[in-house]
């Protein structure tokens, strides 16, 4: 009764080129080298760069609210009677006149935003800069965290994605080199093979 001979089959391992094997090529090691320095910086880089990107956020707004401050203004007409806002979050209060005091004691005037049932006299809080115009009040401390999160969500992957695509065109061009040396191997071994197996059959 003959034996049956139980072949083992190995299976291709992901770290393979890394172990010393026969058929391993220097241009496999260097592709190794490759696909690990791609993925890292791809992570680290997104990483950082998202996290940078968010910091440049959150100091803009930081400058911004810096560089204006809070006065309280006196309406001198009814909102009725000014301009109705029609966009933004701003709807169904209307542009009036307001009066304060700057810094520096003189009076000033301008436009601003007020609820449709404020009255002439009523007190509002605007904002100014540092020249003592009237500017949009700065965002809250939630809408910074969201622009300066969504901002580092949005740039990380965009850099990640960049560096892989690198990477991507590196490797292509091993492969390219790879394939050729294949084939300039093949052009002189080819031959014997061919002649080596003709002469055994």
């Amino acid at each position: 009764m003959s034996r049956t001979r139980r072949v083992r089959v190995t299976r291709r391992r992901p770290l393979w080129r890394w172990r010393h094997n026969p058929l391993r090529r220097h241009s496999d090691v260097v592709e190794a080298w490759i696909v690990l320095a791609v993925w890292t910086v791809a992570l680290l880089g997104g990483l950082l760069a998202g996290g940078a990107a968010g910091a440049a956020v959150h100091r803009s707004f930081a400058d911004r609210r810096a560089a204006t401050h809070s006065v309280s203004a006196r309406l001198t007409e009814n909102a009725a009677k000014g301009s109705p806002v029609f966009a933004g979050y701003d709807v169904g209060k209307s542009w009036v006149t307001v009066r304060w005091t700057a810094a520096d004691g003189s009076t000033r005037t301008g436009l601003a935003k007020a609820p449709s049932t404020a009255k002439a006299g009523g007190r509002l809080q605007v904002w100014v800069n540092h020249g003592g115009q009237l500017v949009g009040p700065p965002p809250s401390g939630a809408e910074v965290a969201c622009d300066s999160l969504a901002t580092a969500f949005l740039v990380a992957p965009l850099v990640a994605t960049a560096v892989w695509g690198g990477g991507w065109v590196v490797r292509r061009q091993l492969i390219r080199r790879r394939l050729a040396e294949w084939d300039a191997e093949w052009r002189q071994i080819g031959p014997q093979w061919r002649n080596f197996s003709g002469g055994k059959g």
